[in-house]
Order: structure tokens, then sequence, then C-alpha cells
């Protein structure tokens, strides 16, 4: 069995502290983002809710498509019956809503043949 010597030591601490380093500021980076689970609402295909990836940073709605579903509707409404944005988007691609009050909203998704999708998420200050 092969011991390793002091050197040896320091110079694997060496190597694995940048590793170790660059995971603490990725962690930090993502401090802010809330992922929005996205549910089923009518679908009448094979589901597609795996394609749809939203979070919540603040005030701002981030909703990122990983794959072409055709033109999606995108409506982002308050639960108490206030605020909608309503946004009509190519996939794949990213689309970024401002949310201006704080509460709680409903964020909806409408493909082209019909099936829809839905999240809940909380705007706080």
């Amino acid at each position: 069995m092969r011991v390793l010597n002091l050197k040896q030591i320091i110079l694997l601490f060496g190597l694995l502290l940048p590793s170790f380093c660059c995971m603490a500021s990725n962690t930090m980076f993502n401090d802010g983002n809330t992922p929005v689970s996205i549910k089923k609402s009518y679908v009448q295909g094979s589901p597609k809710d795996y394609a749809i990836q939203a979070s919540i940073d603040g005030h701002t709605l981030t909703v990122v498509f990983t794959e072409n579903l055709g033109q999606v509707n995108i409506e982002v409404s308050s639960v108490s019956g206030g605020e909608t944005q309503v946004e009509s988007t190519p996939t794949p691609n990213g689309v970024l809503f401002y949310i201006y009050d704080t509460g709680s909203y409903i964020v909806t998704f409408l493909l082209p043949n019909g099936d829809e999708y839905y999240g809940e998420f909380e705007v706080t200050d």
C-alpha cells in the first residue's frame, strides 16, 4: 500500500480547492431563483411539461422552452384578478416577464395542439 507524502497531499489539495470555489460561486449565483413547478391542466397528447421551465427571481419571471413546441401563448395573471400579461412566442427560446406587484400569480401555457400547462408562484419584495 502506498502512503502519500506531504508534497503530494498539498498538491492534491491545491488541485481540489479551485473546484470547491467554483461550486460555491455557482451556488451564490442561483440564490434568488425559485423554480416554478409546471403542472398539466389539459393534455390530449404526450405530456410536454418537462420542456417548459420557469423560475421567479424577485419580480422577474423567466420562462425557457427546451424543445420546439410551436407558437406558445403565455398568460401571467394575478390570482386576485388584477394584473394580466399575455405573450405569444415561438419555441424553443426564453421569455422574461416583469411582475410589478407582489402577490400570488399563475402562468398558463397554451400549446398549438390545445394542450395547456400552468404554474403557480409568489412575488415578494
